[in-house]
C-alpha cells in the first residue's frame, strides 16, 4: 500500500506570525496530529491537558496535547495536535476534516470533502 505526505504550514494560534513548513504522513486512522515536541515549543505553543492514546501493538500511552492552526492549500483550520517524539510528523482525521480534506483509500490523494450542515 503507497502512503501519502502532504507540507503544510503550522501556525501558533495566539502568535499566527510564528509559523513552520513540515511534511506530515497523512494518517487516516491517527485521530489528532502529531509534532514534535521540540517544534510546537518552537511555535510557542503550550499543552491544553493530556490524553491517553493508544498505540498499534495496545499500549496505551498518555501525551500532553495543545492547539495550533494547520495551514494547507490556502485553508486555515484550528485542530488539536499532539506533542510527539523527534521526527514524527503525523496529519490526523480531525485535522484532515477540519481542512475540508479526505484521504482517498485508492488513489492515495487528498479530496475535497463533501461537507453537511445538518
Amino acid at each position: 500500500m503507497a502512503i501519502t505526505h502532504i507540507n503544510a504550514v503550522i501556525k501558533n494560534p495566539v502568535i499566527p506570525g510564528k509559523s513552520m513548513i513540515r511534511r506530515f504522513l497523512v494518517d487516516s486512522g491517527a485521530v489528532y496530529s502529531v509534532m514534535p515536541e521540540s517544534d510546537l515549543k518552537k511555535l510557542g505553543i503550550k499543552p491544553t491537558d493530556k490524553q491517553g492514546f493508544s498505540l498499534a501493538n495496545g499500549e496505551v500511552i498518555e501525551k500532553e496535547v495543545g492547539n495550533a492552526l494547520f495551514k494547507y492549500k490556502g485553508k486555515i483550520r484550528s485542530s488539536p495536535v499532539v506533542f510527539g517524539n523527534k521526527n514524527i510528523y503525523l496529519l490526523g482525521a480531525v485535522t484532515l476534516e477540519s481542512l475540508g480534506v479526505i484521504l482517498d483509500p485508492i488513489n492515495r490523494e487528498l479530496k475535497p470533502l463533501p461537507m453537511l450542515l445538518m
